[in-house]
């Protein structure tokens, strides 16, 4: 850009030099004042003013440096002159003006126009097309025009303008804008929605938009492994089973099969839901083989489990499971009652009190409004324990399918409001801090005890010290200690006496002889 304006300015100083060459003394730097920015095919006005030149004054539009474009002359003190221009391609460019008068020349700085195309056709368009995909994939709106120049654009989803305040419906959910284009690296369901976007050229004056039609997104979730279950009725003495196949996420269309020991037996197409059911032929008490279904999209095809068609009747002796919950507090607040039964894959349950019976809540509603059914009648809750909840209660099941099956019986199970058997925080602090105490106790009585036994050991040690060494005084006072064992010659025989000299003299004692006689 500045080499294109030195380019330019080029013919301004050439002209320049030529006048300093001639002798005459350049004028006044003209002003030349036009719009930056035209439409195409519009009509522009370029205003070229030399004040302090006097007239004659010949005024000269020049484009990117010496095309002539237009010429006016001056020939009163007007000191300006206007130029009337229409828009073409061609127009765009640097202009600048040139006055002479009286040999003399001045040349005005340069206005860049730039020819705007008015904005017309805007439409989006998308990647992948037609906008349907799956979540995680990547998504690419563009903001494409027929024709138009200098645009800029703006995005709206569900008629929400998108910018990067934290307010924007999708902030931080999509990329940010760049140019044309609206990019989401990984969809969610929660790109789904209506785009369009608004293209236009601003300018000072007559600022012109165009804007596009709303183009649906769609984002379809990936489907989920298909869970199978079957149903029985009975219809006279005829047995009838249905098998639900049912995905809990996806986006329908999606077909659904069932396979019967491997063998297609049946298809079914799914456009509003995720579910389809099949009949099956059943009869209680045999196993009619095993069934699995599978579902499938455009995208994905996924199996279920197998299911065994194995229907058993209701059997054996039904047990109540009583367990009793507890505030806070640990007072008795409710208790929950089970009916455990060994045998029956479609039971139905009852609950009696004392003898009447608690309705099954398909029947209508309990009379004790403290009773509450759950898990298909399996549980029932007391809700409160009071002296009208207490008695003996009893659970029965037989058959759902066949309201003429047998009732199995449950033997009765006393439930009353009793004292609580279980200790609180506190007591159990209380208890801990007791034998805490009584540990420390016992712990300082056996120590005392040990220095006791020791102190005594101490005292019977000094004790037998004492004694022996008063036997030795007592011993040392009447005997006298030999030194020497006797030898033979010391001794005599019976014909003749030998005396031991001893220096041993008690107070008691002296002149004393020991005679030893062999």
């Amino acid at each position: 850009m500045k080499k294109k304006q030195e380019l330019c300015l080029l013919p301004v100083l050439v002209a320049a030099c030529l006048v300093s060459i001639m002798g005459g003394s350049p004028l006044p730097s003209p002003i030349l004042i036009g719009p930056d920015k035209a439409y195409l095919n519009s009509k522009v006005v370029f205003q070229c003013r030399s004040p302090g030149s006097p007239p004659p004054n010949t005024y000269e539009l020049l484009k990117d440096g010496n095309h002539l474009v237009a010429t006016s002359n001056d020939l009163q003190d007007d000191q300006s002159a206007m130029f009337f221009l229409k828009i073409s391609v061609t127009s765009e460019g640097s202009y600048h003006c040139r006055v002479t008068a009286g040999g003399n020349m001045g040349l005005s700085g340069t206005v860049r126009l730039q020819v705007v195309i008015p904005v017309s056709g805007t439409m989006v368009t998308s990647d992948p097309d037609p906008p349907i995909l799956y979540e995680g994939l990547r998504l690419t709106l563009t903001c494409d025009v027929t024709k138009g120049s200098h645009l800029s654009y703006t995005w709206f989803y569900n008629r929400q303008e998108v910018t990067s305040s934290p307010t924007s419906p999708l902030t931080p959910l999509l990329l940010w804008p760049v140019g044309n284009t609206l990019v989401v690296e990984r969809v969610t369901t929660k790109h789904a929605g209506n785009y369009s976007c608004i293209a236009g050229t601003r300018m000072q004056t007559n600022s012109r938009f165009s804007s596009s039609r709303e183009i649906t997104v769609r984002i379809k979730v990936y489907l989920s492994v298909p869970q199978i279950s079957f149903t029985i009725s009975k219809e006279g003495s005829s047995y009838h089973g249905n098998v639900t196949c049912r995905s809990s996420r996806g986006t329908p269309p999606v077909t659904f099969y069932l396979f019967l020991d491997d063998k297609e037996v049946g298809s079914d197409v799914a456009t509003e839901s995720l579910v389809a059911w099949f009949p099956v032929a059943i009869v209680p008490g045999r196993d009619m083989g095993a069934v699995r279904c599978a579902v499938e999209s455009d995208a994905q095809r996924l199996t279920s489990r197998p299911l065994t068609l194995v229907v058993v009747p209701v059997g054996g002796a039904p047990k109540v499971d009583v367990e009793y919950l507890y505030r806070v507090d640990s007072k008795m607040a409710s208790a929950r009652l089970q009916c455990l039964l060994s045998l029956g894959t479609f039971p139905f349950f009852s609950w009696s009190l004392n003898g009447s019976l608690l309705l099954h809540p398909s029947e209508g509603d309990s009379s004790h409004p403290s009773h509450a059914l759950a898990d298909g009648g399996r549980t029932l809750f007391l809700t409160e324990i009071t002296l009208e909840d207490s008695g003996y209660y009893r659970c029965r099941a037989r058959d759902s399918y066949d309201v003429t099956s047998a009732w199995v019986e449950s033997q009765p199970v006393l439930v009353q409001v009793t004292e609580v058997a279980t200790t609180t925080i506190e007591v159990m602090a209380i208890v801990f801090c007791c034998f805490l105490m009584l540990t420390l106790a016992g712990g300082v009585a056996c120590v005392m005890r040990m220095l006791n036994r020791q102190r005594d050991v101490v005292a019977s040690s000094e004790q037998r010290a004492r004694a022996r060494a008063a036997n030795e005084r007592r011993f040392s006072e009447h005997f006298c200690i030999i030194p020497d064992p006797l030898s033979l010659s010391d001794i005599t025989t019976r014909s003749g006496v030998k005396q031991v000299d001893t220096s041993c003299v008690d107070s008691d004692v002296e002149n004393q002889t020991l005679e030893i006689t062999i």
